[in-house]
C-alpha cells in the first residue's frame, strides 16, 4: 500500500494520502489548502488517480483544502452526515465504509471534539481527526463539542480497538508522528480518568484560547460549494419539482452517479440509470455508456447525486465532452425527497 503522512507546520496539522498501488486511486485525509500544490505534485509523482477528499470534521484552526481538490481533480468530497459543510459531495454515516480502489475503512462517528467529528479505521491503524491526540484529546468548547460525547467516544468506541492499532491524529504540536490505541491508553494524561464526570471536569477547565483562524477558517471552510452556483448560471441545473415533471418522458435518460452503498441506503429515483461518479470520464468519452446514450438516442442526460455537487460536475464534464444536452438536479436526491418525490430501495 502507497501511504503518506504530509505536515502543515503552521497549524500543526497532519495530512494522509493512500493508494493500494501505483497507477491506482488514491484518497487523501484532512488536507490543507495552502499545501493543495503539493499533494497534486506527490500525486503525479506516484502516478496516482485522486478520488475522494475527506475531512474528518469541521476544521477551526485551518482552511480545508477540499474545494480546491474538488476544483482541480474533479475529486469526490467527503464527510460525515451532521456536517454543514456544502463542499461536500457525499456523507458519511457510522458503520459506512469509506471504499476507493483496494481500500477500504469503517466510519466510526465519533463526537465530542465537534459534533461532525469522525475517524476511520483501516485494519492496522485508525485515522482519529481531532477526537484523540498523541498524548491528548481534542478540546470540546467550541462548535458544539461535548466532553460527554467525547468520553464516550474515547472509552465506548476507539479504546476499545486492540492495543496495537495505529494512531494516526489531525494534529500534533509537540513533533509526534504516530502512536498506538495502547500507549494512549497507558500515557495519555487525559484518559487516566476513573469516571465521565471526572472527564467532563478536567475539559471544562482547559481555558484554553480560541485558535488563532477560527473565525476564518469556520466560515470559508463551511462554504466552499460553487460549483452548483455557477452550473445553475449556465441554465443547467433544473429544481427538484422541475425535474418531478420532467421524470418518465422518451427523451430524458435519468443518470443516478452516487456508489452502491448510497443507492442502498437511500434509495433511488425510480427509472434511473446507475453509472457511479468515478466512472464518469470513461463513460463520457466516444463509446462510452453515457457517450454513446446521448448520440443514440438524442436524450437529455439529467445527472443526479446525494447533495448536487458530483451531479453539477458531470454537467460541465458532458458538456466539455461535446454533449449539450445535459442538465442536473439542483441539491440531488436531497432535494428531490425534501420535495415530495418518489424514491425506491
Amino acid at each position: 500500500m502507497i501511504f503518506r503522512q504530509l505536515f502543515d507546520q503552521i497549524s500543526g496539522t497532519y495530512s494522509y494520502l493512500m493508494a493500494s498501488r501505483h497507477g491506482g486511486e488514491a484518497l487523501i485525509i484532512d488536507p490543507v489548502l495552502e499545501k493543495v500544490d503539493r499533494y497534486l505534485q506527490l500525486v503525479r509523482e506516484l502516478d496516482l488517480k485522486l478520488v475522494k477528499a475527506v475531512d474528518t470534521h469541521l476544521h477551526a484552526d485551518h482552511i480545508t483544502g477540499l474545494g480546491a481538490l474538488r476544483d482541480r481533480t474533479h475529486c469526490i468530497t467527503v464527510m460525515g452526515e451532521q456536517s454543514s459543510v456544502d463542499v461536500v459531495s457525499m456523507r458519511l454515516a457510522d458503520g459506512d465504509k469509506l471504499r476507493i480502489e483496494g481500500v477500504s475503512m469503517d466510519v466510526l462517528y465519533t463526537p465530542g471534539h465537534t459534533d461532525d467529528s469522525y475517524s476511520f479505521l483501516m485494519q492496522d491503524r485508525v485515522f482519529t481527526g481531532d477526537t484523540l491526540l498523541i498524548r491528548g484529546t481534542g478540546r470540546t468548547d467550541f462548535q458544539n463539542g461535548d466532553p460527554r460525547a467525547q468520553y464516550e467516544s474515547l472509552f465506548g468506541r476507539l479504546l476499545k480497538l486492540p492495543d496495537e492499532t495505529m494512531v494516526f491524529p489531525a494534529h500534533d504540536y509537540k513533533g509526534d508522528t504516530v502512536s498506538t490505541i495502547g500507549e494512549e491508553k497507558r500515557y495519555n494524561p487525559r484518559l487516566q480518568v476513573k469516571s465521565m464526570d471526572e472527564y467532563v471536569h478536567l475539559m471544562n477547565n482547559l481555558n484554553l484560547s480560541n485558535p488563532k483562524m477560527m473565525d476564518v477558517a469556520v466560515p470559508a471552510n463551511m462554504r466552499q460549494g460553487l460549483v452548483q452556483e455557477e452550473i445553475a448560471r449556465r441554465g443547467w441545473a433544473v429544481s427538484a419539482r422541475e425535474a418531478m415533471e420532467l421524470t418518465g418522458r422518451s427523451d430524458i435518460a435519468l443518470i443516478d452517479l452516487r456508489e452502491k452503498s448510497e443507492r442502498e441506503r437511500h434509495g433511488s429515483i425510480p427509472g434511473s440509470l446507475h453509472a457511479p461518479y468515478p466512472e464518469l470520464r470513461e463513460n463520457l468519452s466516444a463509446g462510452g455508456l453515457l457517450h454513446e446514450l446521448a448520440l443514440a438516442t438524442n436524450k437529455q442526460l439529467l445527472f443526479y447525486c446525494a447533495f448536487g455537487e458530483r451531479s453539477a460536475m458531470a454537467v460541465q464534464a458532458a458538456q466539455d465532452a461535446g454533449i449539450g444536452a445535459a442538465r442536473h438536479i439542483q441539491g440531488g436526491i436531497d432535494a428531490w425527497k425534501k420535495a415530495g418525490g418518489e424514491t425506491r430501495k
